[in-house]
């Protein structure tokens, strides 16, 4: 087997507008004019390869998003943590991968990249306007929207059988298309507690075609075998932050918060109900000429169902220097259903732990100082399974988010991430990759600024 910001709302809106999120089918591809952007056998599978929800700031940390809050990024995976921005973040990130691909008899090696999410978050509460008026900080108030992919499908397979009666029979898998998630979400703190709710509605559209030759037999027709469904629904997670605050006395001898804080996170999502309309095309062929239809199904209506998912986890920050946590998250997999492509998948469950370091957050004379240092390491199973063993992930990750000063003193983020790591089942199939991220943030924190003339 071979294995061949005011401006950036309008910027956000023109992208989502040229999406196309009308969720109807396109039209029917042939096996020839599938040009997958991956090579990955497993993408066949369900809803096709899972994208990790997190952004590239929380990337180099292992995906460090459940208790995971900061001021200036845009964390979408826990809503509760918009309610504890102080800045109007327009986030952007990109990736470059390389994977090699080890099967029993054969390896490929294949590059890649994309664009993977466009996000805007802000608050909703000025924090110039309350320094200038004198306010407490107890009540925050967040918003953010962003456009993701959640899976992706990309394979292409050329697998030879040596059949007793046939002789050679080969066949050809290849699969394109994925799932995309536009989201929106909102939080409210008082004092350390933070809670938020995401809605996001989902759509997308899947191709799965095999073309079967017998390449020993003179003279006879090839058969393609052709599933498209498209999907489109609804999905609601909601999650919660609680921060402690170490304290300390001052000379006025008041308890007052000494810079160290320890936050939980938890995140919660129900069953997900999307509805599917699929095409099937069934067919047998000789060149350009003698075509024979076999099964011809257009826009047969279907539904389904995305598995509950739950995480926790826990993180201790230093103001300004330190921040490190891990996290647990679990997918009820096996509950996913979907009419236009039946599959049984396996429960998943994953394990992080990283950590931010800023070695001098005020310094003026090293640049690098000021920059934020990120590390981390995940483990976990995929839903999918080879030969009767579940597919297993696990990565090391590193990151670099260095500070722009833009004009009026405001500060941005070039945000990096290198990720090395392992999918897939060992001694089966699997993928060992290196990719490469790149983000940017940028920070406004004028938005809703009430302007006042003396």
């Amino acid at each position: 087997m071979s294995m061949k910001c005011g401006k950036g709302v309008g910027i956000f809106l023109l992208v989502l507008a040229l999406t196309g999120l009308g969720s109807g089918l396109s039209a029917q591809l042939t096996n020839a004019s599938i040009r997958p952007k991956i090579n990955s056998p497993f993408s066949r599978y369900g809803l096709g390869n899972p994208i990790e929800p997190y952004f590239i700031a929380s990337a180099g940390m292992a995906g460090l998003s459940t208790a995971w809050q900061d001021i200036y990024h845009f964390n979408p995976v826990n809503p509760a943590s918009l309610a504890s921005l102080q800045s109007t973040a327009f986030e952007t990130g990109m990736y470059a991968q390389y994977v090699s691909l080890q099967g029993r008899t054969a390896k490929d090696n294949q590059y890649g990249g994309n664009l993977r999410y466009l996000g805007l978050a802000f608050p909703l509460k000025n924090p110039i306007n309350r320094a200038l008026n004198q306010q407490n900080n107890d009540w925050g108030v967040g918003m953010g929207f962003d456009l993701s992919p959640m899976t992706q499908v990309g394979y292409d397979i050329l697998a030879v059988v040596n059949d007793p009666e046939l002789n050679r029979v080969t066949n050809v898998l290849k699969g394109v298309g994925g799932i995309y998630k536009l989201r929106w979400g909102n939080a409210i703190r008082y004092k350390n507690l933070s809670l938020g709710l995401n809605v996001a509605y989902l759509f997308g559209e899947l191709t799965n075609s095999r073309l079967v030759t017998f390449d020993s037999l003179s003279f006879t027709l090839q058969t393609e075998f052709s599933d498209q469904f498209s999907a489109r629904g609804w999905a609601v997670d909601g999650g919660l932050q609680y921060a402690y605050d170490f304290k300390k006395t001052n000379d006025a001898g008041e308890r007052v918060s000494n810079g160290n804080r320890i936050i939980l996170g938890l995140t919660a999502s129900p069953t997900a109900n999307f509805d599917t309309e699929s095409n099937a095309y069934y067919r047998r062929f000789f060149g350009q000429g003698v075509s024979d239809t076999l099964v011809y199904e257009n826009r047969a209506i279907g539904s389904g169902s995305l598995p509950p998912q739950f995480s926790f986890g826990v993180s201790y920050q230093k103001m300004n220097q330190l921040q490190l946590g891990a996290e647990f998250s679990r997918t009820g997999w096996s509950e996913y259903t979907n009419s236009a492509k039946p599959e049984q998948l396996s429960n998943t469950w994953r394990v992080a732990a990283g950590l931010e370091y800023i070695p001098d957050y005020a310094s003026y004379k090293n640049y690098w100082a000021r920059a934020r240092y990120r590390f981390g390491f995940f483990y976990g199973t995929d839903s999918r399974s080879l030969d009767g063993e579940q597919a297993l992930h696990r990565a090391i990750t590193m990151g670099v988010g260095m500070p722009i000063v833009l004009p009026r003193q405001q500060v941005s983020f070039m945000n990096t991430a290198l990720e090395l790591g392992k999918f897939g089942v060992p001694n089966v199939l699997e993928e060992t990759y290196v990719k490469l991220s790149v983000g940017f943030t940028l920070n406004d924190n004028t938005w809703f600024f009430k302007r006042k003339f003396n």
